[in-house]
């Protein structure tokens, strides 16, 4: 059986303006991943969420579960895959986290590298160029990848 990735990219658009604590600073949803086309490379899925880790990777953000913030619409698209009966799990990363990441570090075998998992010039390209674009505007802690495994 194989195991697919779906989530939404979210930005927190008035956090920069004013202040994360505010209450209008909310999570807003920004782009749906399979728009993206990342398709379901297992060691992309290893070493960012920790997801058939057979590699050995040590992942990026495993096992986080939904953000209890999350934007309405995100939440909506997880109801609309029939609920938590009906997927893995979900995890959730930051920008900042991924800016942030060691892309050179290795699985245990020390012959494949983040990079070359999930890097630029992988299918994650795409992800990658719509968060740092949304950072830019609006901080690289106030945007997020959020993601469930069906």
């Amino acid at each position: 059986m194989s195991t697919d990735v779906t989530g939404m990219i979210e930005c927190r658009p008035g956090a920069r303006l004013w202040g994360p604590d505010d209450e209008d600073s909310v999570w807003q949803a920004g782009i749906d991943l399979w728009l993206l086309n990342t398709g379901n490379a297992y060691d992309a899925l290893a070493c960012l969420f920790g997801v058939r880790n057979t590699f050995g990777f040590r992942p990026l953000s495993e096992g986080r579960g939904m953000p209890a913030d999350a934007s309405d619409r995100l939440r909506g698209e997880l109801a609309s895959c029939g609920g938590s009966g009906h997927f893995h799990g979900t995890t959730w990363i930051s920008w900042a986290e991924l800016a942030s990441a060691d892309w050179q570090e290795t699985d245990l075998s020390g012959t494949r590298s983040r990079q070359s998992a999930a890097g630029n010039a992988t299918r994650w390209g795409p992800v990658w160029k719509v968060m740092s674009t949304l950072s830019d505007v609006h901080g690289p802690e106030n945007v997020r990848l959020v993601v469930w495994f069906l």
